[in-house]
């Protein structure tokens, strides 16, 4: 059976959702940041855009570029809400659906439901009105045989529209464009192409995986199939909406020392885990993003075989991508957690009892610290490693 993906983006979801809490802001250049004297541009208005503000950018330059917009400081409690809405209706068509990276982007399978829903391009349809009706939103919406085309062809109607690419006009579909829209092609393999006047997706096609190895090494089979339009990979179903699997600490000041680095990540892991534990989930994923205090954003994950669930399982995880990601001298401003490939945990039990009384000893220690936690308070027991965050609060309070 032919796969069937929509891809429903809403533009400048930050932005979008701050007007619909406000509607006299409509119109108007929006700047979304921190009000810090060392704030990045979080997310911004078209017509802030227009001006050259970008995202990353120093809130100061970005005030230099566009000197009527409105500064608004970010509320992810509320786009985490808008969002979730968003999700609600979504699981209405498919179990599967899938958070895509940042906010406002969702890619739903619909492969097989046409008989309880109709066609695909009805579902998108009917799922655009809904969200307008309901929240004030008004998303793009793409559909394709992957989440790979699906993607592209939103960012062909951005900032609103409809796409619609048919089961084999994946080829066709890509070959004009350029190479730059594909997600997934590293800027350093980009910037190879072009010193061989290789710009567009027709071009790259041309060659095979071996002369492609030549220029991106040991990426050329992943680009080799990017740019042909090919992407197995599935739409990974979100949890429930409202669910705390993503956690994020910012540093005050901002910081490179390694103690306190780990300890937020500790006490990241330890809010995830416990959010796991209470719907007994594990995951198998789990992705550390660094924000330097310069802008620059970095994400690595780790992933294991079985799922986890308890404490110093997902801390070592959220080690192992820190520190493939954690390489720069810069202070860091803000890290964020998030596990994915939620999973009931599978435990195989041994036949004969067994004698080592601190085999799941980790697992019974999690259990203790919840139910400490729920009497008495999340702040109540501590991991040790957890100390040298505790005393940098302490100090910055005196």
């Amino acid at each position: 059976m032919e796969r069937r993906i929509i891809h429903l983006n809403i533009a400048d979801f930050s932005v979008a959702v701050e007007r619909v809490l406000d509607t006299t802001l409509k119109g108007k250049p929006l700047i979304i940041a921190e009000p810090s004297p060392r704030a990045v541009v979080f997310d911004m208005s078209d017509e802030a855009y227009a001006d050259g503000v970008r995202k990353g950018m120093l809130l100061a330059m970005a005030r230099r570029r566009c000197r009527s917009a409105l500064v608004l400081a970010p509320r992810p409690e509320q786009y985490s809400k808008a969002l979730n809405r968003c999700l609600e209706h979504a699981l209405h068509y498919t179990p599967l659906v899938e958070r895509s990276c940042g906010n406002g982007h969702l890619f739903l399978d619909v492969t097989g439901t046409h008989r309880l829903f109709g066609p695909a391009p009805d579902i998108g349809w009917r799922l655009r009105n809904t969200l307008r009706r309901d929240l004030g939103l008004d998303p793009i919406w793409s559909i394709g045989s992957n989440k790979l085309v699906a993607k592209v062809a939103s960012r062909l109607v951005k900032p609103r529209g409809e796409y619609i690419v048919g089961g084999g006009e994946e080829t066709p579909f890509l070959a004009p464009l350029p190479l730059g829209l594909l997600p997934g092609i590293p800027p350093a393999d980009l910037l190879r192409l072009q010193h061989v006047n290789i710009h567009r997706v027709h071009q790259a096609t041309a060659l095979s995986s071996q002369e492609l190895s030549v220029l991106c090494d040991h990426r050329a089979h992943h680009i080799y199939h990017l740019v042909r339009g090919i992407d197995p990979s599935p739409v990974q179903p979100a949890g429930p909406p409202g669910s705390a699997y993503t956690h994020l600490h910012i540093f005050s000041p901002d910081t490179n020392q390694e103690p306190v680095v780990r300890a937020a990540l500790a006490t990241l892991a330890q809010l995830a885990g416990h959010g796991l534990r209470q719907r007994h989930l594990g995951c198998r994923r789990v992705a550390v993003t660094l924000l330097y205090s310069d802008g620059v954003v970095t994400t690595r994950q780790a992933v294991t075989k079985t799922p986890e669930g308890d404490d110093p399982a997902l801390q070592q995880l959220a080690l192992t991508a820190l520190y493939r990601g954690w390489h720069r001298r810069v202070r860091l401003r803000q890290i964020t957690i998030a596990c994915s490939l939620i999973q009931h945990p599978v435990e195989q039990l041994s036949l004969f009892a067994t004698a080592d009384p601190g085999l799941h000893k980790n697992k019974r220690l999690s259990e203790a610290f919840d139910a400490i936690r729920a009497l008495y308070g999340q702040d109540k027991i501590l991991r040790g490693c957890r100390q040298p965050l505790q005393e940098r609060t302490a100090a910055s309070l005196q």
